[in-house]
């Protein structure tokens, strides 16, 4: 039986290392002293936060992760740069924030044309749709440390930054015992789980094949772009900012990302949909647990929202306009911070 462990992502070191990280940066937020600004968040929601006079600037970094071997394989890197835009944009909406200016990192193993224009292809793209502008990078070559044999290795990477007034900040603070939880479908993996995915379905399976459980091949599921709920999102907290009382994007750690938002309630998901095939060939390939799943891969919601009752009608009108595929995932309960699932008349507890 495959694990994400297993396949070399240990989520309890990580999140030993993170935990250190914060200990250590959050060093830094002491030593500054100013009438102008002031820092909000730095560390553990989805973007740092800082405060100036009554506007807050949120940020956040995150890349494509190893999504970028399959694009190796399958020689084909232009959707690359949407999901690095998107796994950016996606987390600073969680706290309200508009997203504005966006950055790239682009590392390379030596100078290819080829390459750079096809990421910005992707990066571009990405950043029309979320109506954010690149506003700078940079492009590194390093032959030394990028030493794979695969002549075309590379890092992605990006950072953004976003604006927001600080009394429409969502931090999940407002979540209350009763609110409901509505997932948005995903467009596949988007660019998570890669490196457990790769080691259960390469050694069995020619990525320009198709299976029973695919529309497509499975090299081209696997480079689906990550979905970009930027649009949706802000419409909403446009119109119907006090109906919603917290916003997660599920990505590394899926479902238990949600933890995050409030230490004083409990998440339980007991409506989630059945998975869509590629998240049902990975089990039945790699013999994965069902809690194994469900800590890893989104399982077919890429974003959540967690609303009040006499919102979530008024919010599924909104969504509907976007044509967006959306479910009533699970609810809000008292508790202490859990995340609890249930799939095939089992409860699961994710822990984050």
């Amino acid at each position: 039986m495959w694990s994400y462990s297993k396949a070399g992502v240990d989520i309890k070191k990580i999140r030993k290392i993170q935990n250190e990280i914060g200990l250590l940066v959050s060093k830094t937020h002491s030593g500054f002293k100013s009438k102008d600004w002031k820092i909000i968040s730095g560390f553990g929601h989805y973007a740092g936060l800082i405060e100036f006079d009554s506007k807050v600037i949120a940020m956040h970094t995150d890349g494509v992760g190893t999504k970028i071997i399959i694009a190796q394989l399958m020689k084909k890197f232009d959707t690359l740069g949407i999901d690095c835009v998107a796994m950016n944009v996606n987390d600073i909406i969680c706290v309200g924030a508009v997203p504005i200016g966006f950055l790239d990192y682009i590392a390379l193993k030596k100078p290819d044309h080829y390459l750079v224009r096809e990421l910005l292809k992707g990066l571009t793209k990405g950043a029309k749709e979320s109506r954010v502008a690149i506003v700078g990078g940079e492009t590194a070559i390093l032959p030394d440390l990028l030493n794979d044999t695969e002549e075309n290795t590379f890092d992605l990477v990006g950072s953004v930054f976003g604006v927001c007034d600080k009394k429409r900040l969502i931090m999940g603070n407002k979540i209350v015992e009763g609110d409901i939880i509505i997932g948005l479908e995903s467009n596949g993996l988007h660019s998570n789980g890669y490196s457990l995915a790769r080691k259960v379905l390469l050694p069995k399976f020619d990525l320009q094949n198709s299976s029973t459980l695919l529309d497509h091949s499975i090299g081209e599921e696997l480079l689906k772009p990550t979905r970009i709920y930027v649009k949706p999102i802000l419409d909403l907290l446009e119109t119907e900012l006090t109906s919603i009382h917290g916003l997660a994007h599920i990505t590394g750690g899926s479902f238990s990302k949600l933890s995050r938002l409030n230490s004083k309630i409990d998440f339980n998901l007991d409506n989630l949909p059945q998975p869509r095939g590629i998240f049902k060939l990975i089990q039945k390939t790699g013999k994965i647990s069902y809690d194994e799943m469900y800590s890893t891969f989104n399982m077919g919601i890429g974003f959540c929202i967690v609303v009040s009752k006499s919102g979530v009608d008024k919010i599924a009108h909104i969504l509907d306009k976007h044509k967006l595929k959306y479910h009533q995932v699970g609810h809000v309960a008292k508790g202490h911070g859990s995340v609890f699932i249930s799939v095939m008349g089992k409860k699961y507890l994710l822990s984050d």
